[in-house]
């Protein structure tokens, strides 16, 4: 059962006072890698402001960000890599007029806090900025964060079917399972430079129930899926 942090959290959009304290909580998230640039941050918010958040403490700390653009899913391939889908994490390929898909970008709590109930509190806020939107859908990609404990011995296919089971829990592919979202694939080299997930990320989606329909999930590939959900989507087209 998620714990709650005994202070309360407040999600609200991010805005540019909170970029040097949001490339902090990267490079506690990441330590191998180079932190998200103000560069980076300052595009996504005068782009797309409404899909960039951050969780903060009563005492005003960034405790957790996400991060999303609209997209038009058909201009991609589901086996494109992160820098594709976010152009290189300035967002400039946001598309409001065509696109029906809220693409999660990124999402990071301080890992000191993880298990608190912080993520799930930015996954409501985007869930509800897909809905507003009247959007189709989210999608993203999840990072198979543990993979790298299991790679000598399983497939990333294999791995995330396990997981999906709930033979194995994986930090973050779990983390969104629990939040109501779905694999589609497992997509190779969607990272670079990452030793935990040796570039592998599994793609999620959650569909909004204000605009799914049997057709939209008619053909749905049930490789990655849980057993229970493939009985429920029988039932239902």
């Amino acid at each position: 059962m998620t714990r709650a942090v005994q202070r309360p959290v407040a999600v609200r959009p991010s805005d540019p006072d909170d970029f040097e304290d949001i490339a902090d909580l990267c490079r506690r998230v990441y330590p191998e890698t180079s932190p998200w640039s103000i560069e980076q941050l300052t595009s996504d918010v005068r782009i797309f402001p409404d899909g960039q958040f951050v969780a903060l403490f009563e005492d005003q700390r960034v405790v957790g960000m996400s991060s999303s653009l609209i997209i038009d899913w058909d201009h991609y391939d589901m086996f494109d890599s992160w820098e594709d889908f976010t152009s290189n994490g300035t967002l400039t390929n946001h598309d409001p007029v065509r696109g029906q898909t809220l693409y999660g970008v990124e999402l990071i709590v301080d890992p000191e806090l993880q298990g608190h109930g912080i993520g799930h509190k930015l996954v409501i806020a985007q869930k509800e900025l897909a809905t507003r939107q009247k959007l189709l859908r989210m999608r993203g990609g999840a990072r198979l964060r543990d993979y790298h404990r299991y790679a000598d011995r399983m497939t990333p296919a294999d791995y995330t079917i396990a997981v999906v089971h709930g033979q194995i829990v994986d930090a973050t592919l779990s983390f969104h399972l629990h939040e109501g979202f779905h694999v589609i694939a497992v997509v190779p080299h969607y990272l670079t430079d990452d030793s935990e997930t040796l570039g592998y990320a599994a793609l999620v989606e959650w569909l909004n129930p204000d605009r799914v329909e049997p057709a939209h999930y008619a053909n749905r590939p049930t490789r990655f899926l849980h057993r229970d959900v493939v009985r429920e989507l029988h039932r239902s087209a």
